[in-house]
């Protein structure tokens, strides 16, 4: 085939398909248009990490664990836009802000813009409701191309400044990852928060800050983070890298010699969050669950309120614009 948009459902959830002779990208507008698949056809990959447990339908209970954490309730893995805020809870003019933000609980409305044999394009679009912003995201493929263009704005629709911080939670997983895949990046520092990630299996030592790509182990030494393990590893930690040369990261599987990454202006998103489940996480509500490693970036490591207090944060007035543009793209190597 060429080029096309068609629709359908996933697990009873409303999906739109941007296609062409290489590529299927599967997007769940009503589910905070998360990204659900990112098919690389000629060998059939899926790069995106489903969460096992797998995606529930619409209105279906919460996931066991998920402490009234809407992003956590119907976790399905793959590939989330987290806005107005990352990270934890937080509160921002008096608004409670949730975790992960806003918009990966929110339904989008699309629009689509060039369905044509050369070129699709689909635009994304919600506001949200604590915080006084419309959140665009035109997504585009082109025939014969392995990279998916997310071109994005914000707007703030209020009367008041509002601000905002911004992040991609892209997790990559499923047959294709392998021990000896590699994870590669613009980023030169690596930090850790100062308390341990989960007790258990957390491998990396709390409260670091390194140069990348050595991290400091809790048992003394150090890890290559550039080797990623197999889930023989039975470890689970969270990294932020930071310090970026330029904004991109890749993971790579020699063997298949083919690979997955997301390149963006470093001006904007500065931080990386890598979260990565080697197969050891024990606590709810991934306890046994997650081989994969996110790459995922964000324009601060703190949630919104925090990143105000820090600076941070990204003030708009009434009316104004900010926009920017990211891609995914697969590699062959």
């Amino acid at each position: 085939m060429t080029c096309g948009v068609t629709t359908g459902t996933e697990a009873g959830h409303p999906a739109v398909y941007l296609e062409n002779e290489l590529l299927k990208i599967t997007v769940l507008p009503l589910k905070g248009a998360d990204i659900y698949n990112f098919i690389y056809k000629p060998d059939g990959i899926d790069f995106l990490w489903k969460n096992p447990i797998g995606l529930w339908p619409p209105g279906s209970p919460p996931h066991d664990g998920s402490g009234g954490m809407a992003f956590l309730e119907n976790y399905e893995g793959c590939w989330q836009e987290l806005f107005p805020s990352c990270n934890d809870p937080t509160t921002y003019q008096g608004a409670q802000i949730p975790f992960h933000g806003e918009v990966v609980s929110l339904p989008w409305t699309y629009a689509i813009e060039d369905n044509s044999e050369d070129r699709v394009s689909v635009r994304f679009s919600t506001q949200t409701q604590a915080t006084t912003f419309q959140l665009e995201r035109v997504m585009t493929l082109e025939r014969g191309s392995t990279r998916l263009t997310l071109d994005e704005t914000v707007t703030n629709i209020g009367a008041n400044p509002q601000h905002f911080v911004w992040g991609h939670h892209c997790v990559v997983g499923g047959p294709w990852l392998e021990a000896g895949c590699t994870l590669d990046m613009g980023a030169q520092t690596i930090t850790t928060i100062e308390q341990i990630y989960e007790e258990k299996t957390a491998c990396l030592a709390p409260g670091q800050r390194e140069p990348w790509p050595n991290a400091r182990r809790r048992d003394g030494g150090t890890v290559d983070l550039r080797v990623i393990p197999g889930p023989e590893a039975h470890s689970h930690d969270d990294v932020y890298l930071t310090d970026l040369t330029n904004g991109w990261i890749s993971v790579t599987n020699p063997r298949l010699k083919l690979g997955f990454g997301l390149h963006w202006d470093a001006a904007v998103f500065k931080w990386i969050i890598s979260w990565q489940p080697y197969g050891g996480a024990e606590a709810l509500p991934f306890k046994g669950l997650p081989y994969a490693v996110g790459i995922e970036p964000w324009i601060s490591n703190k949630p919104l309120g925090a990143a105000v207090d820090a600076g941070e944060a990204i003030l708009l007035n009434p009316g104004e614009k900010f926009s920017t543009t990211l891609a995914a793209q697969v590699t062959l190597v």
